[in-house]
């Protein structure tokens, strides 16, 4: 851990209001909340950015889990992983397929489609090299999605990449409920 927690009893009335508002969200007050109460209107962003990402958009929430697993874990963040494979299991994706998500799997898997597999190639590609996605990528991501689910796949794989990022320089802890959790994809 590189920055401390703020935990309730040392918030402010400011970081509370936060507080508040995101373990109504999401049910408990999650170890990356707390290093956002050093700075709750950032909190509020970042909150806020979640939520808007968590649930049917232009893309089904499941299909931005599995992107959301797959950038998470290229960029080996496990507190990430550990969260969203439960939050996946929830929504009704097999362990199966979960599995087949990492390393280069998925493109044989019979667990995805060819739809599906684009996108998981995207995550990849924008995680290598966002400046070269290939045509043939293009191509095969206009086959299967419209421009707006492009772009709210792209957000999705973007904003993931940097809250894994953001969680693993703060050194961010997986919360006590998800000890002995055993993730399917290790990083």
């Amino acid at each position: 851990m590189s920055v401390s927690y703020v935990e309730r009893e040392q918030a402010n009335a400011e970081t509370n209001d936060f507080y508040d508002k995101a373990e109504d969200r999401f049910e408990m007050l999650l170890n990356i909340f707390k290093v956002f109460g050093h700075t709750p209107e950032l909190g509020e962003v970042f909150t806020n950015t979640v939520m808007a990402i968590l649930k049917d958009g232009e893309l089904d929430w499941v299909t931005k889990e599995l992107l959301i697993l797959k950038a998470t874990h290229r960029n080996e963040c496990q507190y990430c992983v550990v969260q969203h494979e439960t939050l996946s299991k929830r929504l009704g994706i097999s362990n199966d397929k979960i599995n087949d998500i990492g390393d280069d799997r998925y493109r044989s898997s019979s667990h995805f489609t060819e739809a599906e597999k684009a996108l998981l190639d995207l995550t990849v590609q924008i995680g290598v090299d966002a400046n070269r996605l290939p045509k043939e990528l293009w191509d095969r991501l206009h086959e299967h999605y419209s421009e707006p689910q492009i772009v709210e796949a792209v957000f999705t794989i973007t904003q993931y990449i940097a809250i894994s990022k953001f969680g693993d320089a703060l050194g961010v802890e997986l919360e006590p409920v998800f000890s002995g959790a055993e993730p399917i994809l290790r990083v």
